[in-house]
């Protein structure tokens, strides 16, 4: 029935104007606060272990504000299907282009990272539209064939490419000498604790993923993080950060150390804007966890760093 609910639900809304799709996120929110509590429970627990100084009182009101937002964040998803160019460059600026034109100026590809901070789904769309770079967004595909496919496809409509985390080598070969720009979404889940990089993300313990910094030294690719933040209802702003446009000199963990705290900052700054829904301290911590970072060290070490 996948089809069904894309064709007879979903598309259809995504047409109508963003007032009228708020209408009925205000609705969904007013749902979510009183009768329907979404994930109230990983809601709380991810917020109170995040954030130990604060107050019940103000861990609510940090959930009732994260729900209005994630409300939005569905509105505005949906819209993504349809959005007009023109709409998305109304709606989504960059402050400082500058540092992706320098780059590009000397042909320098670059891996764009971030987090599931505020819109990022608009940003995939209109990547092509904003950065002279050939776009490339990397991540898993969804587990329906049929929405993954539709749903991408709409995502590449302005000149994005979505590609597989597991085949990106072979999409980037195949764009011959193109200057690249790829888009990272670094703060989910990792899949396997042993493979992640582990350090204290929000006051705990966190597994991040590490695909950023290999990618980085793999390919010699810049590391910018860009920050998107909320101007007013639909409208956002991009600030870039340039982390290194010479990855093959730094240290293991060094580039994910600089891109994880730069989100921690902006989660800190406003919490309700980052996706507390997901289950992100799954993983358990290692126990053999020192031994573990000395072995991860070494082994990153002898691959990149030894000289041959």
């Amino acid at each position: 029935m996948a089809w069904f609910a894309y064709y007879i639900i979903v598309l259809p809304f995504s047409w109508l104007p963003l007032p009228i799709l708020y209408l009925f996120t205000d609705i969904f929110y007013l749902l979510l606060i009183s009768i329907v509590p979404y994930r109230k429970k990983v809601i709380q627990g991810n917020l109170r272990r995040s954030f130990p100084e604060k107050s019940a009182k103000e861990i609510k009101k940090i959930q009732r504000k994260f729900y209005r937002h994630f409300t939005d964040i569905l509105a505005e998803g949906v819209k993504n299907l349809t959005i007009s160019e023109r709409s998305l460059r109304r709606r989504l600026n960059i402050e400082n282009p500058e540092i992706m034109d320098d780059l590009y100026a000397n042909n320098k590809s670059v891996l764009l990272v971030s987090g599931h901070y505020n819109n990022w789904e608009w940003f995939i769309s209109a990547q092509p539209l904003l950065i002279p770079h050939k776009a490339f967004g990397i991540g898993m595909p969804m587990t329906s064939k049929f929405w993954d496919k539709k749903v991408n496809t709409r995502r590449q409509r302005y000149g994005m490419n979505v590609v597989h985390a597991k085949n990106y080598k072979k999409a980037f070969k195949k764009a011959g000498d193109d200057t690249n720009a790829v888009l990272v979404l670094s703060d989910q889940s990792p899949g396997d604790s042993k493979k992640s990089y582990w350090m204290n993300f929000l006051n705990q313990e966190t597994a991040v993923l590490f695909g950023t910094e290999i990618m980085a030294h793999e390919l010699d690719y810049s590391v910018v993080y860009f920050a998107t933040r909320k101007v007013r209802r639909g409208h956002y702003s991009m600030e870039l950060t340039l982390i290194t446009d010479n990855p093959r000199t730094c240290k293991w963990g060094e580039i994910t150390e600089a891109h994880v705290n730069l989100l921690e900052r902006e989660i800190h700054q406003a919490p309700e804007n980052w996706l507390w829904s997901h289950k992100r301290w799954k993983r358990e911590v290692p126990s053999d966890l020192k031994l573990l970072k000395q072995q991860q060290r070494e082994k990153f070490n002898a691959k990149y760093f030894t000289k041959s």
